[in-house]
């Protein structure tokens, strides 16, 4: 299954990009948005979640260094430990909640922020049948630099209706 998901667009939400009251309530925060094209044959959730973790544009450490096809490291983890069982099933609410509290805790955002975010994260959110959430791996994943991401919470979105799957990373550094 690994070489039949099609990646298909990204976007990036920096909120750094935005004009807050306080210049400093961006906290350097960012919401990364991958979109891969998931064949109407696509087994079970497990085997989504291992292609997608097989696929190249799953191989980012989310730094700056970006996608690398040889890389050896997902966000602040070690490659290797990333594995379908590690993501937790999570209700709509409880991924609302977790991003919600995330984007808005240094107080009020800007409403051309909070528009962006309904459309790119939460309507996404909405639609998917299945929402899979990577919860802490503990300290032996983190890779040496890992600890640059002061939080990083990652959303797997699965729209077998719409035939995508969505790698949403949402974190601060």
């Amino acid at each position: 299954m690994e070489n039949q998901l099609t990646y298909e667009t990204s976007a990036f939400i920096n909120f750094r990009n935005y004009k807050f009251q306080d210049p400093r309530s961006h906290g350097y925060r960012w919401v990364d948005i991958k979109h891969l094209r998931i064949p109407t044959e696509a087994g079970e959730a497990q085997e989504l979640l291992a292609a997608l973790i097989g696929h190249e544009q799953f191989r980012d450490d989310y730094a700056g260094g970006g996608v690398l096809p040889e890389g050896s490291r997902h966000g602040p983890y070690r490659l290797g430990l990333v594995t379908p069982d590690v993501y937790e099933t999570v209700s709509r609410e409880k991924s609302t909640h977790i991003l919600w509290a995330w984007a808005n805790k240094f107080g009020d955002m800007p409403a051309r922020l909070e528009a962006d975010l309904q459309q790119e994260v939460f309507d996404r959110s909405a639609a998917a049948e299945h929402i899979y959430y990577l919860s802490g791996l503990g300290d032996e994943a983190i890779h040496d630099w890992g600890r640059v991401h002061e939080n990083f919470h990652e959303f797997v979105l699965i729209a077998r209706s719409a035939g995508r799957i969505t790698l949403l990373v949402a974190a601060d550094d």
